[in-house]
């Protein structure tokens, strides 16, 4: 039951994503509705209710503006990257490689990291591309709406889609949904 939810404002915009376990208590409690139920459900002594994929508050959010995306993190750095190591586009990318190594000024960006596999970090050690002789396959940049978009993005076959599709994606970006 630990499946992830889209939840969804009341003008049908992404909201964030949230456990399945909350989503049950916002839908029972009237505080959202299920757009989407996925095939499991919750099952209590009384009842039985569907577990949502995506649900649609009632009432509208407002939203603060957000200047500045969530820091990078190995699993948004992943999804942003097409899951895989940005120097050998061959194996998962699965550590945080910074392009210019935080020992020489680098910062702890989304334009100064990159998902890398641990042979490509490894052997890129305390140096940037240029001076480890290795290619940057992707250019690093802020994931459009924040990291939890970019999150999302990676789970698009959950039935997201139509909720998602209005965002400005680049291609590489909608590769994550195959």
């Amino acid at each position: 039951m630990n499946k992830e939810v889209l939840v969804l404002n009341a003008s049908d915009e992404p909201l964030s994503i949230t456990t399945t376990r909350r989503a049950l208590i916002l839908v029972l409690t009237g505080k959202a509705d299920p757009v989407i139920n996925s095939e499991t459900s919750w099952h209590s002594a009384r009842t039985t209710v569907a577990c949502p994929s995506v649900v649609r508050l009632r009432s509208y959010v407002h939203q603060p503006y957000r200047h500045a995306a969530a820091r990078p993190t190995v699993t948004g750095l992943v999804a942003r990257d097409g899951k895989l190591c940005a120097y050998c586009q061959k194996r998962p990318g699965t550590t945080i490689d910074h392009v210019l190594p935080r020992s020489r000024g680098g910062a702890h960006s989304w334009e100064n990291t990159v998902a890398s596999c641990e042979r490509c970090n490894s052997k890129k050690s305390n140096k940037t591309p240029s001076e480890a002789g290795m290619h940057l396959s992707v250019t690093p940049s802020t994931p459009p709406g924040g990291m939890w978009l970019a999150l999302a993005m990676a789970r698009w076959g959950l039935g997201w889609e139509d909720y998602l599709s209005g965002y400005r994606f680049t291609s590489r970006e909608l590769a994550l949904a195959v």
